[in-house]
């Protein structure tokens, strides 16, 4: 028998039963279009946690207080002196600048509309730049205001939305907890993600002004010290480390009473859990690929019982074993194609909705996977009832009822 006469009477057999046909192309369908969309899901997550730790900065440390445990646990604030010391130390080679950081909440009133502010910060001039953040109108915070405890701010692109509406923010007064702020810059709108806030509610302010109006002067909240590039961060962590030791006195038989984060490090074990679950996303899907895959071997076994007389007869009439084979394994590999075809259509139809609250990332490697899969898994179940079919006897097939 010619290829053609092979191909011919495969997709005779497909098409002559539509019903059952399409049931089976549905579940291949299914776990193909799960596979993309549940990988993608996850791919979206993984960009955006990691485009919001990179927001970050990540040549920027992040010190925060923490108990220390020796002969006795004892708790040390950070302070301005302890971020000053550490700044104009001349063991930090690898230090660019460090900005003491005191974090609060507060009402923003503006001309009577009224705003509760996610996050004001007070700092220095080099906060916005080791935050990460750009201004996108007007001008940030200087040296002069931080040492003068001027009350300027520079607001979030949601804090300026939400309090002024369409008005332009700079140059206007509002009233954060009683004091007045002259609102000088807007910043550059920030991506936010999930789990970690909006990233655009925030009002910046001098360290000086927010300790005098709103926070007093206790213990900050963090120190940011940025490195002076991203291939000195753990020099930068060490030499803070070292410095800090000196500073807040501990002893060879406490744990340091603060910790420092590494913006790269974290961004790689968030990276790190984000690809695993991706890929735990990926195999549950691939579980309904392979629901559908035994669904072909399914449909071709009941084919072959159906057609064993069929088959009987062209034996008969000379057609070889490898002819019976062929045709059996390309009905099977039709199924799974064209099942594996509409699912990837449907994948890209349905990419548009958010899933979870992502939007979903189509990854081309993953469509040319699913549909790789999809006829390999077409071949392999339906290898098992293809060899069955070129096995029978022509005599035996003949007899069947």
């Amino acid at each position: 028998m010619s290829a053609a006469e092979i191909l011919r009477f495969a997709l005779r057999g497909v098409a002559a039963n539509k019903l059952r046909s399409s049931l089976t192309v549905l579940g291949v369908l299914i776990g193909v279009a799960s596979v993309i969309l549940l990988v993608g899901v996850g791919t979206a997550s993984q960009q955006e946690v990691e485009e919001s730790i990179e927001a970050l900065g990540t040549n920027t440390l992040t010190v925060t207080a923490s108990g220390s445990q020796g002969t006795q646990v004892r708790f040390t604030d950070l302070t301005a002196e302890i971020a000053e010391g550490l700044d104009a130390s001349e063991l930090t080679p690898d230090v660019a600048a460090v900005s003491p950081v005191a974090t609060t909440t507060a009402t923003a009133v503006w001309d009577g509309a009224e705003y509760d502010v996610g996050s004001v910060v007070g700092s220095d001039e080099d906060y916005l730049e080791a935050a990460n953040f750009d201004v996108a109108e007007g001008t940030g915070i200087t040296a002069s205001d931080v040492a003068a405890g001027a009350r300027v701010a520079v607001v979030g692109s949601t804090v300026a939305d939400e309090l002024f509406g369409g008005d332009d923010p700079v140059g206007e007064e509002v009233r954060l907890g009683g004091a007045v702020y002259t609102v000088v810059g807007v910043l550059e709108e920030q991506s936010s993600s999930t789990g970690f806030g909006d990233d655009n509610d925030l009002v910046v302010a001098p360290l000086t002004a927010v300790q005098r109006t709103l926070t007093g002067y206790g213990a900050l909240s963090q120190i940011l010290v940025q490195s002076t590039g991203s291939d000195t961060v753990d020099a930068a962590e060490a030499e803070t480390a070292a410095v800090l030791d000196g500073l807040m006195r501990v002893q060879a038989d406490e744990t340091a009473p603060y910790s420092i984060t590494n913006a790269a490090e974290l961004l790689e074990t968030q990276a790190d859990t984000a690809e695993t679950f991706t890929l735990l996303l990926g195999a549950v899907a691939g579980i309904s690929l392979l629901v559908g895959g035994i669904g072909i071997t399914n449909i071709m076994m009941v084919s072959v019982t159906e057609r064993t007389r069929e088959i009987g007869i062209r034996k008969a009439l000379g057609a070889p074993r490898r002819a019976i084979l062929t045709q059996f394994l390309i009905e099977a590999t039709a199924l799974s194609l064209l099942g594996g075809g509409l699912g990837v259509g449907l994948a890209y139809l349905a990419s548009s909705v958010t899933i979870a609250g992502y939007e979903t990332v189509i990854v081309p490697g993953t469509v040319l996977l699913a549909l790789g899969v999809s006829v390999g898994i077409g071949l392999f179940f339906g290898g098992y009832p293809a060899s069955r079919a070129a096995k029978l006897r022509p005599i035996d097939a003949l007899r069947y009822e």
